[in-house]
């Protein structure tokens, strides 16, 4: 019986590696396809930004960097970024332990909510901010009479950011957080840790380089947000634009060069990120190999 058993199991694997076995121009165009797109789509584009950046010379680029408007872009690009990205690490934690490791009414709804910044247009979220805060919304009249400026300023940028990149930290560690399990968790509680206990020692080592990632999802993303923070910015040249919009702004105004430098910056800032990502992707698949070999 079992030698009819083990003859089944062994015709399913020659099935199964026959199916995926394709001619080899099938393989050569679907790799042609893919590099063709990889080259057209993003290489290209990249190498032309620079390009297009020290087509005037070294000086132009330097001067259109350290001009007042592109410093002061550069200087609420970062502040956006070290007010939204904490908030949003705070809140993906929480929302992931909660997700993952509890059972509760409206977990669901929660998931959902996690998620609605991917399906929510950014031009949305900013008139949704706007419809909030403006002089007709509901609580701009309030802010106006405190004398508390929202709209077409700092708050409302941090806002529209954050709600922009809500998803990123989350999204990474909840299927993490769902794979480990709570085994770890529950034998440390009955070792007589505290919650807090736990999730130092415990959740929070185990969860570094997923949650490490996230960052630098949620990093890139605050920094290059345009829909939303183009919405409830103003445009304010000098106080109120990020470099994304500085970019638009240089653009509008035919200067290329200026635009296209400050864009190298933006370029620099997607290259670094994926240096970073693949990097912590490593790191992450050796720790996910030495905690399976530790379980095992």
């Amino acid at each position: 019986m079992s030698l009819v058993t083990d003859s089944h199991l062994l015709a399913e694997k020659l099935q199964s590696r026959d199916a995926t076995r394709e001619p080899k121009w099938v393989r050569y165009t679907l790799l042609s396809i893919a590099l063709l797109f990889f080259l057209s789509c993003l290489i290209l584009p990249l190498i032309l930004v620079f390009v297009e950046a020290f087509r005037q010379g070294v000086e132009v680029y330097v001067n259109a960097l350290i001009n007042p408007d592109t410093l002061s872009a550069v200087k609420l690009t970062l502040l956006t970024a070290a007010i939204a990205v904490p908030l949003n690490v705070i809140f993906g934690v929480a929302a992931a332990w909660a997700v993952a490791k509890f059972q509760f009414a409206g977990k669901s709804i929660l998931t959902t909510l996690i998620d609605l910044p991917f399906s929510v247009s950014p031009v949305i979220a900013g008139l949704m901010l706007v419809l909030i805060f403006g002089m007709q919304g509901w609580f701009g009249p309030w802010f106006m009479d405190h004398d508390i400026k929202v709209l077409y300023a700092v708050p409302a940028i941090v806002l529209a950011t954050v709600f922009i990149t809500v998803p990123f930290v989350a999204r990474e560690l909840i299927p993490l957080m769902e794979a480990q399990g709570t085994e770890e968790e529950e034998a440390a509680m009955v070792l007589g840790a505290s919650g807090w206990q736990t999730f130092w020692k415990v959740t929070l080592p185990n969860i570094k380089w997923g949650l490490i990632y996230g960052v630098i999802l949620c990093n890139a993303r605050a920094m290059g947000e345009f829909g939303a923070v183009s919405v409830v910015s103003g445009h304010i040249r000098g106080e109120t634009n990020t470099l994304p919009l500085h970019v638009e702004i240089l653009y509008n105004e035919y200067t290329f060069s200026a635009a296209f430098a400050v864009s190298s910056l933006l370029a620099l800032l997607a290259i670094v990120t994926l240096i970073l990502k693949a990097w912590v992707e490593v790191r992450q698949e050796k720790q996910n190999k030495q905690h399976d070999s530790t379980s095992s």
